[in-house]
């Protein structure tokens, strides 16, 4: 498989591989929102006998992924930008917008995303799979860096719909990447008006609030103590 990212000539299937984990999970929303011209499977490369199958296609054996034949592109944001590239879509903002988006993208990463996922990993991905007992620091680490981004977020949602000009942006999709696994890491989202209100904006999209409507996805396993595993609002 060739590293380089060619333009996919008209009328050759190109497939999103995925599953209902936060990454993966963006990226099928990013796509649905798009209406991008792409079809769908579920997958699960780290399943016994599967990682010869998509190691060509990512190395690193992470959904979600992006195929066609001859190629492939990894990270959900690579493929953000790529889709909305295809489609011809300032969902991946350019031009002027552009720096504002990447400055969201780079410091959502090391800040409030992370401070999501530090929290979200330990009481959510680790009892589903079994990979561990919650490790109290990392959960203590995570909530103590949360107020920190979301004060700053807060302050900028409180004059601005959403993160980049007057309309939705892959900078909002991908800030709010753990929210919809609230119901889990139980993160205070509800202590932030603007915050809150921001994400009822993202829930109001389709493509968001049920990125997999019609797809076959099975359901991510249960976290021990949930009635069954599900999606839900974050936490109010």
């Amino acid at each position: 498989m060739s590293d380089k990212v060619e333009p996919t000539p008209a009328g050759v299937e190109t497939k999103l591989y995925f599953s209902r984990n936060p990454n993966p999970r963006l990226g099928v929303a990013v796509a649905r929102h798009l209406g991008a011209k792409v079809t769908f499977e579920f997958a699960s490369p780290f399943a016994p006998g599967q990682a010869e199958r998509f190691r060509p296609l990512n190395p690193n054996l992470s959904l979600p992924i992006l195929a066609w034949p001859g190629g492939s592109l990894w990270e959900a944001d690579a493929i953000a930008c790529r889709l909305s590239r295809d489609m011809g879509s300032d969902f991946w903002r350019t031009g002027d917008d552009e720096p504002d988006m990447i400055r969201w993208l780079s410091w959502g990463k090391e800040n409030f995303v992370r401070a999501c996922d530090m929290v979200h990993f330990e009481r959510g991905t680790k009892q589903r799979y079994h990979i561990g007992p919650i490790d109290r620091e990392k959960v203590a680490e995570g909530l103590a860096e949360f107020p920190k981004a979301a004060a700053i977020l807060e302050a900028v949602l409180a004059d601005q719909p959403w993160l980049v000009g007057n309309s939705v942006s892959y900078a909002d999709f991908r800030m709010a990447t753990f929210l919809p696994f609230n119901d889990v890491a139980g993160l205070p989202l509800g202590d932030y008006p603007a915050l809150t209100r921001w994400y009822g904006r993202l829930e109001a999209i389709d493509a968001w609030r049920d990125p997999f409507e019609g797809l076959e996805a099975p359901r991510l396993p249960p976290v021990p103590g949930q009635i069954e595993p599900h999606e839900a609002a974050p936490r109010l």
